[in-house]
């Protein structure tokens, strides 16, 4: 019998768009970043998303300012609409937060571990870290609604 592999450590954070209109805090943020090169995601930021896993248990001040674009059956993505900062990506079942790294006040003690759409990835531009690499498709099987 092998063991499960542990979670990933996680840590409260605070932080807020660019304007300060919409504050979040992630009640159990990841201390693990993920970077997403699919194609919205690049075309969302102009370049990968780096974010932290925050779970669902996440609160929000300055709701009447989020912008939700419903960019996938299974996805959404918020943005603030004052200042257009990006917040967060959330999957609709279970309702949990993918949250942009660099919102958060304290970026301290995070690592980059894990990119996805790694097969999406143009060649211009490429990342150091060893990390965990998954392809669209590994995604997909993951996360999107599968046909019955």
């Amino acid at each position: 019998m092998t063991d499960a592999p542990e979670p990933p450590e996680t840590t409260k954070r605070h932080g807020h768009c660019l304007c300060g209109a919409v504050q979040i805090t992630a009640h159990q943020a990841s201390t693990e970043v993920g970077a997403c090169h699919c194609g919205m995601c690049r075309r969302w930021g102009g370049g990968p998303a780096f974010e932290l896993d925050c779970g669902t248990n996440v609160t929000m001040t300055g709701e009447d300012h989020i912008a939700i674009y419903n960019s996938s059956e299974w996805a959404e993505r918020g943005f603030c609409k004052t200042c257009g900062t990006n917040l967060f990506y959330r999957l609709k079942e279970p309702g949990q937060y993918l949250i942009a790294s660099a919102i958060f006040d304290n970026e301290e003690g995070l690592k980059f571990t894990t990119q996805v759409y790694i097969d999406d990835k143009p060649d211009y531009y490429s990342l150091a870290e060893q990390t965990n690499n998954l392809t669209g498709a590994e995604v997909e099987a993951l996360y999107a609604p599968q046909p019955e």
